[in-house]
């Protein structure tokens, strides 16, 4: 009998406490479509204003956002590079609300020419200055990233890997060109097919590392510094926020494009795109064992102003990967097409040093074997894209295999 009191206590202490955790946040929920077009924006931020915590519409443009319950009078911002930013208190957000972000503002034509006018420079000039603007734009200080990594692989038209988890990371300023400590906090999803034997013995085993070392504004390279070899277009000027974006495209012949979107005031780098494709089974630099050759590579890496300083929002690396059946040989075995997402929801900028920290991330070790068992009331209401109906799909056809 005093087992089952014991349990029951047990019990009844877990369902309060779930009860409790759940009252403490307030869901709302949504979809961002384009006024003129009623297409979904993709990627869309949405985020408390004058707050370093938020979230990201997903492919279709739907959301959900967990805010603590204390931030309820508080404004939600949407915005999107592009587009005006709108403002919305918290409740005043119907439930499942459709947003409409504008591409269109009346003074834009006159804002662009008064701005290529007052500046004065070239593209090339303004992607220098952007370069030599990196430490007054980003932080020199320690800070802390919170977000969800998604680690997707597919072999021709089969997937055969969807990978979800939560991570903290604790950087350095800027100055210091080295790589984050990384704390995992949750593997929500690990769904793994049946891989090509040469795929599962051969790739590397820890995709958080693929993420972080392709910083290119830490790590100093790529088309950031408007080096001689790559020639750049200034194509548009557009509105972003309260402020404007120069988008500069970026040719570095024969193997790479860029597309670089700089703010007009203060040259921050506020998205990054980088897109190398192979030419004639020529690469640029990237081979694997002689027999697997990297024939495309697409990095998106876009930041957020918190403070007047930017810190990561959204980072994807996608690639292609044909791999040969011999070292002299032409004839391809498999095409694997791995792709890597890392959400930013929270940024911690105050007092880093007493925030909850604790590495515990061996880069030697696939993130799965690393995290603790599986908590459904962490994910219940941690803020993550929601899940859309092919992702959906990707993962009932891995379940399905698995079993």
């Amino acid at each position: 009998m005093d087992n089952f009191i014991k349990k029951y206590i047990t019990l009844i202490f877990i369902l309060v406490s779930i009860v409790n955790f759940s009252q403490n946040k307030t869901k709302i929920s949504g979809r961002v479509l384009d006024l003129e077009t009623s297409k979904p924006i993709s990627y869309a931020s949405i985020y408390l204003t004058s707050e370093s915590i938020g979230t990201t519409t997903n492919n279709d443009g739907f959301f959900t956002f967990y805010i603590p319950n204390k931030k309820q009078k508080n404004s939600i911002t949407i915005s999107m590079i592009g587009y005006l930013s709108i403002s919305k208190k918290v409740n005043s957000f119907a439930k499942n609300e459709t947003i409409y972000l504008s591409s269109k503002t009346t003074d834009l034509e006159e804002v662009v020419i008064r701005a290529t006018k007052k500046k004065q420079l070239t593209a090339k000039e303004i992607v220098r200055k952007a370069y030599k603007e990196i430490y007054n734009n980003y932080p020199t200080k320690p800070y802390i990233l919170e977000g969800y990594v998604r680690d997707l692989q597919k072999e021709e038209d089969k997937y055969v890997e969807y990978l979800e988890c939560a991570t903290k990371f604790l950087y350095q300023g800027y100055k210091t060109k080295r790589e984050p400590l990384v704390e995992i906090l949750g593997v929500k999803t690990n769904y793994l097919g049946d891989k090509h034997p040469w795929n599962k013995n051969s790739e590397r085993k820890n995709s958080i590392i693929d993420l972080v070392e392709d910083d290119l504004i830490r790590f100093d390279y790529g088309p950031i510094k408007g080096k001689n070899g790559w020639k750049y277009i200034l194509e548009n000027i557009l509105p972003y926020k309260n402020r404007l974006v120069y988008k500069i495209t970026g040719i570095d012949k024969p193997f790479q494009t860029s597309t670089l979107f700089i703010d007009t005031k203060t040259f921050a780098f506020v998205r990054i795109e980088l897109i190398r494709k192979a030419k004639k089974n020529r690469s640029w630099k990237r081979r694997f064992s002689n027999r697997a050759l990297q024939v495309y590579y697409n990095l998106v890496i876009e930041y957020q102003e918190i403070d007047d300083k930017m810190y990561l929002k959204y980072q994807k690396e996608e690639d292609t990967w044909r791999i040969f059946k011999g070292l002299e040989s032409n004839k391809v075995l498999f095409t694997k097409y791995p792709k890597k997402e890392l959400f930013i929801n929270k940024v911690v900028i105050d007092n880093v040093e007493n925030y909850p920290f604790k590495r515990n991330m061996d880069i030697s070790s696939s993130i799965e074997n690393q995290a603790e068992k599986f908590n459904p009331d962490f994910w219940e209401s941690y803020n993550i894209p929601k899940q859309t109906e092919s992702e959906s799909k990707i993962i009932s056809e891995l379940r399905s295999r698995a079993k």
